[in-house]
């Protein structure tokens, strides 16, 4: 018996649960899927049929799957729990390779980070990143040499991000605002600007929590909406990996002292003495 719980979703990408507790030795049915899809064991061991080829598949050995690929699957080891991402072409950016991927000990952290990230709440940044790093790592490409538009890219990108441009909201709507792929505008972006888009994104929301602070806000709920936040929790984990202080203790931080009132006892000054 199959199950699939859906941990993420947008039109570029769905990040799945799937857990199979099938036990048959036996190929299964023929079936075909849409979109490219990377699979990563988690945990058990099953077998893979595609276009005449088989594979054994473990926590060290995932897949690549075309759409339209034709695919049988066997499970003589029992049940199985696996992670499958779904990718648009646009996202995946016409990457070839192996059906069968290696899974190394960078590509399991990579692994265990999208699914941290996609427990965390920032599907639009933070899942995407993680999800574009771990195709370099399943799939990478020859590397590029730098070029005179990349400068012009991470420019268009931090200026969408800093006018708070509605295709700013989210990485791929920004790339495709910028007519490059969502891999492209991630890689070059670190290139120039030495921190990745999620990173820098969250720097200038930040800046904004801590104006809107000063200025008295204390609604840290609708803050956290109105910044793009998942919710309250995230805002305030976010705050606090940048400025080692959550909002509540930034805002104590940030409010003026009180001046003090003509009724309050006037402050002795250093060396004086009180009759």
């Amino acid at each position: 018996m199959l199950s699939a719980v859906t941990l993420a979703a947008r039109s570029e990408f769905t990040v799945s649960t799937v857990a199979c507790r099938a036990d048959h030795t036996r190929w299964s049915k023929p079936e075909a899927r849409d979109g490219h899809r990377l699979v990563l064991i988690r945990r058990g061991r099953f077998r893979r049929w595609a276009d005449g080829d088989d594979a054994d598949l473990d926590p060290t050995v995932g897949y690549l799957s075309a759409p339209g690929e034709e695919e049988r699957f066997a499970h003589p080891a029992g049940g199985d729990v696996c992670t499958s991402v779904r990718f648009s072409p646009w996202l995946w950016e016409g990457r070839t390779g192996k059906r069968s991927v290696y899974i190394d000990a960078r590509v399991d952290l990579a692994h265990r980070r999208v699914l941290a990230a996609a427990e965390g709440g920032d599907i639009d940044y933070a899942l995407t990143e993680e999800l574009l790093g771990l195709v370099a790592l399943t799939a990478p490409r020859p590397a590029e040499r730098t070029r005179p538009a990349h400068r012009a890219l991470a420019t268009a990108a931090r200026a969408a991000i800093m006018d708070g441009a509605p295709e700013g909201a989210r990485l791929c709507s920004l790339a495709a605002a910028l007519r490059v792929s969502p891999y492209r505008l991630s890689r070059v972006f670190s290139q120039q600007v030495g921190v990745s888009l999620t990173r820098y994104r969250n720097r200038v929301r930040v800046a904004r929590a801590m104006d809107r602070l000063e200025e008295g806000d204390t609604g840290l709920a609708g803050l956290a909406a109105e910044l793009g936040f998942a919710d309250q929790a995230h805002l305030t984990r976010t705050v606090r990996d940048h400025l080692g202080h959550t909002p509540l203790a930034l805002r104590r931080l940030l409010t003026p002292p009180a001046h003090a009132t003509s009724d309050e006892p006037p402050v002795a000054a250093a060396g004086s003495t009180r009759t």
